[in-house]
């Protein structure tokens, strides 16, 4: 235990019970995360160069949904404990259990992305740009959301840093609050990052440049939080020395970079 350890607050990760029914602050995050995610979009479209109307937005909130929940869980089935999986594949559908995956996540809203668009004969990389600069609000609540839960807590810190803390599934080790981390880089830093790309006429008119900037940001705040992040127990660490969350975050960054060079000297 270092000599600085705050003890992890008595935070309930259900909010509220009745009967069987549980209403957990995870399930709120994503609820949360949806619904402001679909208020920022349907507002920035009024502006040019408005890549789809109001009710479009209203429209896609339902396949962005299936996207990040669908994509979420097969993305960690696959990408993290397959074999157990393969070997209960039941509790593929236990989604009360926990198990989500941002890079599945992502990879899910991309194809609903790309259907959407196909479907209403819509610019696929414009409307791209707009949902990801709505994306970070949810990465920031759902983070929290991890804090609250007491789970994906971080490496053991150095007995001097003040805000270490002693987690209830950690053991009597000091951690980093690394879920804290990550709600200040992938969630409140890419927003901010994000917003002013998109305030800036000449960039948001360059169809596929903030999505770029999206995959390459989210890339790169994510790697340099699990640095800080206790990788999963069931992994630990893999090829030189790296985690799953680098290893998965590294096409981001390059499709990311190389979409923003490839819209830019396009235009």
């Amino acid at each position: 235990m270092g000599l600085f350890a705050l003890p992890f607050p008595a935070f309930d990760p259900v909010i509220i019970s009745i009967g069987p029914l549980a209403i957990r602050w995870y399930a709120l995050a994503y609820i949360f995360g949806l619904v402001l995610g679909w208020r920022y979009v349907r507002r920035l479209c009024i502006h040019s160069p408005h890549p789809m109307t109001p009710e479009q937005v209203d429209d896609f909130l339902t396949w962005a949904t299936l996207g990040v929940v669908l994509g979420g869980r097969l993305g960690y089935v696959l990408f993290y404990q397959p074999q157990h999986y393969l070997t209960h594949p039941l509790e593929i559908f236990f989604v009360w259990q926990g198990g989500m995956s941002f890079h599945g996540g992502a990879a899910g809203v991309i194809a609903a992305l790309w259907l959407f668009a196909s479907k209403h004969k819509l610019s696929f990389l414009r409307i791209g740009d707009v949902v990801c600069a709505a994306v970070p609000i949810g990465l920031l609540l759902g983070r929290i959301a991890n804090f609250i839960n007491g789970e994906l807590w971080g490496r053991q810190a150095p007995d001097d840093l003040p805000w270490a803390m002693i987690f209830p599934t950690g053991g009597p080790v000091a951690r980093h609050p690394s879920q804290l981390y990550e709600a200040a880089l992938e969630g409140a830093l890419l927003f901010l990052v994000m917003a002013l790309l998109w305030r800036n006429e000449k960039l948001r008119a360059k169809p596929g440049f903030l999505a770029g900037a999206f995959l390459a940001g989210y890339g790169i705040t994510r790697s340099v939080a699990e640095l800080f992040r206790q990788p999963d127990a069931f992994l630990g660490f893999l090829a030189g020395g790296a985690t799953m969350g680098q290893l998965l975050s590294v096409p981001m960054v390059l499709v990311g970079a190389g979409l923003m060079l490839f819209v830019w000297r396009k235009a």
